[in-house]
């Protein structure tokens, strides 16, 4: 396994190099849109300290990402109406990684919809509605 490279995307998105839509920040935590959305209300939640994956990732970092997964999770559902969720997480090359900067994907799901395939970029304007609607059930 390699080393924590300092460079991914989703650490420069920690220091405010690339611009995200940030749904909810805690001490621990980072969760913004995917851009590349799979469903409406795809977001990812990142731990703001430096982990590549889930098999270097501390205790510590598990706990605080898993727990934002869960108010994400409720959150997503209520936004969209959504009768369930899916969490995905991927590690190493092998096993689906393409951002080696520890993430989990919250998908809010509806009975008898696909996914969208991956890869395609989504309209700003549509992500920003998105993000609007997850922070107001957020509050």
């Amino acid at each position: 396994m390699s080393a924590y490279d300092d460079q991914n995307i989703f650490a420069k998105i920690l220091r405010g190099e690339i611009p995200s839509f940030k749904l909810y920040e805690d001490d621990d935590t980072y969760v913004f849109m995917d851009i590349m959305p799979r469903a409406d209300g795809h977001c990812l939640v990142i731990p703001k300290t430096p982990c590549r994956n889930l098999l270097d990732a501390s205790p510590e970092q598990l706990s605080a990402v898993i727990r934002t997964v869960q108010v994400m999770s409720h959150a997503v559902m209520k936004a969209f109406d959504a009768q369930g969720v899916t969490i995905q997480q991927f590690n190493e090359d092998a096993g689906g990684q393409e951002v080696y900067h520890l993430h989990f994907h919250v998908l809010p799901r509806h009975a008898g919809v696909s996914l969208r395939p991956p890869g395609k970029m989504a309209d700003m304007d549509v992500l920003a509605a998105h993000a609007e609607k997850i922070r107001a059930a957020l509050a």
